[in-house]
Parts: C-alpha cells; sequence; structure tokens
C-alpha cells in the first residue's frame, strides 16, 4: 500500500475521482494502485505528484512503505 501518498492526499483533501480524473481511469483503478494491486506507470506517477503534491519528492509517495522525506 502507499501509505504516504494516501495520507497526504487525504490531508490535502485529493480525492481518488480527482486522481483517476487526471489520469483517465476509474475510481476503482486508483484504488487498486494505491492498495497495492497493481502499480502506477511512472508517468502516472510523475502526473500525480507534479499537479497535487509539487512539494513531495515522488520516490516518498510512490515508495510502498513508510519512507521519510529528508529534510
Amino acid at each position: 500500500m502507499l501509505n504516504n501518498l494516501n495520507n497526504v492526499r487525504k490531508e490535502k483533501n485529493v480525492s481518488l475521482v480527482d486522481i483517476a480524473d487526471l489520469l483517465n481511469v476509474r475510481y476503482q483503478t486508483v484504488a487498486d494502485k494505491i492498495n497495492g494491486k497493481s502499480s502506477f506507470k511512472f508517468t502516472e506517477a510523475l502526473k500525480i505528484q507534479e499537479k497535487f503534491f509539487p512539494e513531495y519528492e515522488i520516490k516518498f509517495l510512490f515508495t510502498p512503505i513508510d519512507y521519510k522525506q529528508p529534510a
């Protein structure tokens, strides 16, 4: 599971539908990718990071563990 992405998404009130709309995929596809059932393509991850979370490193958001962003 992409815990960091999910936590930041909730903090910033970015819905799964917002991400799905950006990527032109279904809501369930995004939910499956966040939950680890499948993976985001690099281009998808980059779009999400640039649009919604530019202040975070892509590695922080898309590492499936609780990776800590360097200060």
